[in-house]
């Protein structure tokens, strides 16, 4: 169980350290100097988009899947109503459009929206300077800085090289006192990439190097998956880990064993938890993300996780055209649980390039008074009881917003020969006396999906109610035919659903999707009190008629 006593008091002495630092007393510290000089020496794997370039250039921002336009002003005036796409814009990601402009034109316009986050955000801000994203566009900056400063009159070069330098400071400074694990890792990993472009600094990549092991040692599990357990974090590491590798191997040859061994396993990892559909499982956090740099952080590794098993909490059955991902509701550190969800038993299930069952995902930034309830076990295709978690939310105290384990931990394993998953959570012990098994098989070269939900009595008295959610992918169309459902997907393929143990409930259900946004959907629900039966069965079937 987590210490809420001893991880407040650690947090509350790096946050009033990192108040210290970023006083104003302290922060006339933080200016750095107008005449640096910085070698390209991060490279940009990322693909870049010419069209996104223009669509910039005439006030339309297509950032985070969405697209913003701001009627000729400038984006960093306007109130934006989406977190996620400020965040992209604040990262300044986009600025690897401009790496191939074609004009002067085109480089101005890019040296001009920096200059002009200078002169609006360019003063400290703890949100716009959090130390990931500050970290995200130092290293952006570095990766472009030609595009920033070649053609610039020598006062507006100056400007940039300065807010550079002063935005360096503050990760030197505050990166030390970062109360979020990954916000430290980034510091640290913008630092090394300083180090790199920078020729005067190149004594300090021995320590920066070292620094940056020792968080990754913590932060990455024995299988390659950060211990946020998100995709999302996952993805955002790889990109900068892969970028200052790259410069590692173009330093010097004693350098090309470095990250070479975590990043093969964090491409395993982040493959195990993927879909035949392209996209990471909606669990912790993860919900819709680029398509383009995922295959891009893919294709600079062949590792890849092609078999049925398990990996940091989460199981992966492969079959066929058919991908299961399940988590087992594993829960870390509570250093590590800001943004996790209580998915305990939940999966996702795709076949070829369709998605067939799902979980809700993350809130859209636009429904913030949402958020919590997105966390909760009913957005997941998962069994819950009497409609509550597996794990708590604490909304208060040392562990308010961050998963806390109940009960023991919970047990995964798989048989690759059989294409089957069996997981346990111990989170309804206590409350209910009951331990839930869930057990999921592949079954005719993934063309059926077995399910087996076993209620096993683990206390004298068990009570409640289970709900056995399986939401369903958008625009699948729901249909009783007979004893049976038939879901047509919107491909056309039709799946049927039998089961056997409790009633079945159809109701609606949301689902956010990289392709189609925000969208209503719907979900089975099959209820079933505990105690009344042992066991509950269900099917999903490829109807090939």
């Amino acid at each position: 169980m987590a210490n809420p006593l001893g991880f407040f008091a650690r947090r509350s002495a790096k946050r009033l350290a990192d108040f210290a630092v970023s006083n104003p007393l302290i922060r006339w510290s933080w200016t750095g100097p107008g005449n640096e000089d910085y070698a390209g020496a991060l490279s940009e794997f990322r693909p870049t988009d010419r069209e996104s370039l223009l669509e910039m250039m005439q006030g339309r921002y297509l950032l985070a899947s969405k697209l913003v336009d701001t009627n000729g002003v400038s984006p960093f005036a306007i109130e934006a109503a989406h977190d996620d796409w400020l965040d992209d814009l604040q990262a300044f990601a986009w600025l690897r459009h401009f790496r191939d402009a074609r004009s002067d034109e085109e480089r101005r316009f890019a040296r001009s929206l920096t200059l002009d986050w200078i002169s609006r955000d360019g003063h400290f801000d703890r949100m716009i300077w959090g130390l990931s994203l500050t970290a995200r566009r130092v290293l952006n900056w570095l990766r472009h800085f030609n595009i920033l400063v070649e053609g610039a009159n020598p006062e507006d070069a100056a400007l940039i090289s300065r807010s550079l330098g002063t935005q360096i400071q503050s990760l030197k400074l505050r990166g030390q006192f970062a109360d979020e694990p990954v916000d430290a890792l980034m510091a640290a990993l913008a630092l090394l990439g300083v180090a790199l472009s920078d020729q005067d600094r190149e004594a300090d990549i021995p320590g920066r190097l070292e620094r940056v092991n020792a968080l990754l040692d913590r932060q990455i599990d024995e299988d390659g998956l950060h211990r946020s357990r998100s995709a999302k974090m996952q993805l955002m590491l790889m990109v900068e880990l892969i970028s200052i590798r790259q410069a590692l191997l173009r330093q010097s040859d004693s350098y090309r064993n470095e990250f070479g061994e975590v990043l093969d396993s964090m491409h395993r990892a982040l493959d195990a938890v993927s879909l035949g559909t392209g996209e990471a499982a909606y669990f912790n956090g993860t919900g819709q993300m680029a398509h383009d740099i995922i295959v891009a952080v893919q294709a600079q590794n062949p590792s890849r996780a092609r078999s049925t098993g398990t990996a940091g909490g989460y199981g992966r059955l492969i079959s066929g055209k058919s991908v299961v991902v399940a988590d087992s509701g594993l829960v870390p550190a509570p250093e590590f649980s800001r943004h996790m969800h209580a998915s305990a038993l939940a999966f996702e299930f795709s076949h070829g390039r369709d998605l067939v069952v799902c979980n809700c995902g993350p809130a859209p930034t636009d429904m913030e008074q949402s958020a919590l309830l997105f966390r909760q076990g009913i957005a997941h295709s998962a069994p819950t009881i009497n409609a509550l978690s597996a794990a708590a939310i604490p909304v208060r105290g040392p562990l308010a917003a961050r998963v806390v384990r109940i009960g023991h931990p919970p047990e995964i394993a798989t048989e690759e020969a059989d294409h089957t998953l069996l997981m346990r959570t111990h989170g309804y012990e206590d409350r209910f006396g009951v331990v839930l098994e869930r057990r999921l098989t592949l079954l005719a070269e993934g063309n059926s999906l077995v399910g087996q939900e076993r209620m096993i009595k683990a206390r004298h008295r068990m009570s409640g109610a289970c709900a056995i959610r399986f939401h369903l992918a958008h625009q699948t169309a729901v249909a009783q035919a007979g004893d049976m459902l038939k879901l047509k997907l919107a491909s056309g393929q039709v799946w049927n659903f039998l089961w056997e143990g409790a009633d079945l409930r159809i109701e609606d259900s949301v689902r956010q999707s990289a392709y189609f946004g925000f969208h209503r959907t719907k979900q089975i629900v099959l209820d079933v009190l505990v105690g009344d039966v042992a066991e509950v069965s269900w099917i999903f079937t490829l109807d090939e008629g």
